[in-house]
């Protein structure tokens, strides 16, 4: 007697097998003779040309690409607020402050990293992080000062609107998974 999981297999393997037979004799006559790529094909092709691009792009480029992001972001940030003219103000300083630093981060080359002792990378390793973290600092700063200037409908639209920057987002216009700090930090609550 054939158990339940037994039928089960040999019903996947025999659907499989039929799938693929089928498959084949419909796509035979459809590769003899040249066709348009199907709209899914020409989505996967679009969807990987970002991320080809990206790898392949000057740092000067990226960065130039990103401070035209944020540039476009905080101007439709700004008009969801509606800010009156006595916030304009709190509004240059908190854009001011929360701008990325200029030009790509110097990277450290993996050989010459390799070169260090243990010692030493770590301190590198904390050097880098004290700096990120300044940084931080000083944009959760510049933001719940400005965050004090808005009103409490302003405050919640800037909730909304900030809820992803600053941190791990997962559809980041094709780019690598996260924005780090590139992007206004999301308001302390305080």
């Amino acid at each position: 007697m054939i158990s339940l999981r037994q039928r089960i297999v040999w019903a996947s393997l025999l659907g499989s097998a039929a799938l693929a037979s089928s498959g084949a004799f419909a796509q035979a006559p459809a590769a003899s003779t040249p066709a348009a790529p199907t709209a899914a094909v020409a989505q996967a092709d679009n969807a990987a040309a970002p991320k080809a691009q990206h790898k392949r792009m000057d740092p000067a480029q990226r960065m130039e690409r990103m401070q035209e992001r944020r540039t476009k972001r905080l101007a439709a940030l700004k008009e969801k607020l509606k800010l009156t003219a006595a916030q304009e103000g709190a509004w240059s300083t908190f854009t001011a402050a929360t701008q990325p630093p200029g030009g790509p981060r110097p990277h450290m080359d993996r050989a010459e990293f390799a070169k260090l002792t243990t010692p030493q990378r770590l301190e590198r390793m904390e050097a880098r992080r004290a700096e990120r973290s300044a940084m931080f600092a000083k944009r959760a700063e510049a933001t719940k000062t400005f965050y004090a200037a808005l009103t409490p409908e302003q405050q919640k639209t800037f909730d909304a609107e900030t809820v992803h920057f600053g941190g791990h987002r997962g559809d980041h216009d094709g780019h690598r998974g996260h924005e780090g700090q590139r992007g206004a930090p999301a308001p302390a609550k305080g």
